[in-house]
């Protein structure tokens, strides 16, 4: 069993660390550069680096800022946002990142998995999947969660699986920024159903809700950002937390 871990998330607007609710309302919360720091002291496990409008704005991620973080980690660092080819991949891997995420272009184009499997290993590939429940179900949402596919999450989870991708990274929409707690649910839907590691995302607003995700939910990580970024909890402080719950985390 591998252990649970703890990942910070920045998303990055205009190479500025930013933070919304439900995708919008977004603020300022500082140089994503000086977060990077903060987090390889304070012991997180990895790093997420999104940049949430490289693809609604239709360009390039900034490398310039995944080079200026890279430089501050040594933990695992994974990126995304405006990667739609299998160069993109390299790319950003040969700025520094350890990890790809990809969303909008995965779903337009499934192979793109497929080819960056192929070409970089599963363990580069991290399909993120943004998820808001609909009268028919959970339905899959791209573009920066603009816009609603009529994608099954569930059946795309799987699909991405099979496709090469070593991990999944699962965003609740509804519950993005609300500090209500993860989706629980759709996390247990998506755990029974593959095998490859699941990233919760979306909602965490005290420490309680990081354990039920793991535990409830079948996640083999979780994603934050309100709560360490303003200061609510520490790194350590979750996981002291954890491994007194009974959580196997690495401390």
């Amino acid at each position: 069993m591998l252990k649970k871990r703890i990942i910070p998330c920045l998303d990055i607007t205009e190479g500025r660390v930013v933070k919304g609710i439900n995708f919008v309302n977004i603020r300022d919360a500082g140089d994503p550069v000086e977060w990077a720091r903060k987090y390889e002291e304070d012991r997180a496990d990895e790093l997420v680096f999104l940049d949430i409008t490289a693809t609604s704005d239709n360009r390039d991620i900034l490398i310039d800022v995944v080079e200026r973080v890279s430089d501050e980690l040594f933990i695992p660092f994974t990126v995304g946002g405006g990667i739609r080819t299998v160069d993109d991949i390299r790319k950003i891997l040969h700025a520094g990142a350890d990890k790809v995420s990809i969303n909008t272009s995965a779903v337009q184009n499934p192979d793109l998995i497929h080819e960056g499997a192929l070409n970089y290993g599963s363990q580069c590939i991290v399909v993120a999947v943004d998820v808001k429940r609909e009268p028919e179900g959970f339905s899959v949402y791209i573009r920066g969660g603009r816009e609603k596919t009529d994608i099954d999450a569930l059946e795309w989870c799987v699909r991405a699986e099979g496709l090469g991708a070593g991990e999944l990274l699962v965003t609740s929409m509804d519950r993005d920024g609300t500090r209500d707690g993860y989706d629980n649910e759709l996390l247990r839907e998506i755990s029974s159903r593959v095998n490859i590691p699941i990233i919760a995302s979306g909602g965490c607003g005290k420490l309680s809700h990081l354990y039920d995700a793991v535990v409830e939910g079948g996640a083999s990580a979780v994603l934050a950002a309100s709560i360490y970024h303003y200061g609510e909890f520490t790194i350590p402080e979750t996981k002291e937390y954890l491994r007194k719950r009974g959580v196997d985390i690495r401390l």
